[in-house]
């Protein structure tokens, strides 16, 4: 058996270590899409170490905020690591530290950070950046809020590891508010994230970025922690998807080495099955014009409400 502050540090450590290899990957299959071989699946690592070994440049106009933002950015995901259920399908000792609303808070906080760093900086490109993503957030955090607002309502409560319970089991397993819940979670997915349609996140043209242009100007170690942190957001955020609104299939439900194991094999599965679904969309879609990505999540936030309407419906 393995102690309860071990297995904690175990599922920080999966989002800390498994989200560079999950990067790899996408990018590989996105690539292999394209017709290219791409690059190996460990080159997230080694960008990491290349990054990790540069200067970090920051301009004389910049203040304590460019200093501390990327360090907020990093940390957050790995706090909502410890909310979440990662690999098991019991809360572990720190878990009561916040339901789905404090790790959406704490989530935004490291956005907020690096959305003042990339003000800070002094440059344009991030401020144009900046300007993107906050038009697009204007309707991604409704979004966000309403789908928990909605998974809250269908299992009467906020912690993420009786909601995951309560979805994955009769009636709510197959009913259609359940379906509509995990639909506009993926497309917020998209969103929040950054990929085509609403960006493309390997962009290299100045005019075009949206996610990417927040941190433009960064480099060194602060661009390691910006990027390190941006692949832990999109892990956390898939699990949340796959373990608490899908299902908690594949979750340890003792703390036996053998299923803690198990565990972590099963999440890997899922996490690259869902990042495949989004490449696989991401490749067969052309990017939207800015103004049309309010178009794409207007339609996710209709088909939050809908499934709201349903959830309020079936407890009727």
């Amino acid at each position: 058996m393995v102690n309860e502050y071990v297995a904690q540090l175990i599922q920080v450590l999966f989002v800390l270590g498994f989200s560079p290899l999950l990067k790899g990957i996408m990018d590989r299959y996105k690539a292999r899409l394209a017709g290219r071989y791409g690059p190996p699946i460990w080159q997230p690592y080694r960008d990491l170490r290349k990054w990790m070994h540069k200067e970090t440049i920051r301009t004389t106009q910049t203040s304590w905020v460019s200093e501390w933002a990327p360090v907020f950015y990093f940390i957050a995901p790995l706090i909502v690591a410890m909310l979440i259920p990662v690999l098991t399908t019991f809360p572990l000792p720190f878990a009561w530290m916040g339901d789905m609303l404090a790790g959406g808070m704490i989530l935004g906080g490291g956005g907020i950070a690096l959305l003042f760093a990339a003000l800070d900086s002094g440059s344009v490109y991030p401020v144009l950046g900046v300007s993107r993503i906050r038009l697009i957030a204007t309707f991604t955090e409704p979004l966000a809020l309403l789908l928990v607002f909605i998974a809250a309502q269908a299992a009467g409560a906020t912690i993420p590891f009786v909601v995951n319970q309560t979805l994955g089991s009769p009636p709510w397993e197959f009913s259609p508010a359940h379906i509509l819940i995990i639909v506009g979670w993926f497309l917020f997915l998209i969103a929040e994230s950054g990929h085509i349609p609403v960006d493309n996140p390997s962009t290299a043209q100045e005019l075009s970025m949206i996610d990417p242009g927040r941190t433009f100007e960064s480099s060194g170690l602060d661009l390691m922690l910006y990027e390190w942190g941006g692949w832990m957001k999109f892990t956390v955020l898939t699990i949340i998807l796959m373990n608490v609104l899908v299902s908690p299939f594949g979750l340890a439900r003792s703390l036996a080495v053998s299923s803690l194991a198990l565990a972590v094999f099963w999440v890997m599965v899922k996490l690259i099955f869902a990042a495949g679904v989004l490449i696989t969309i991401e490749v067969s879609f052309a990017k939207l014009r800015l103004i049309r990505n309010v178009d794409f999540i207007t339609a996710a936030i209709v088909l939050a409400i809908i499934g709201a309407v349903t959830a309020a419906w079936s407890l009727v």
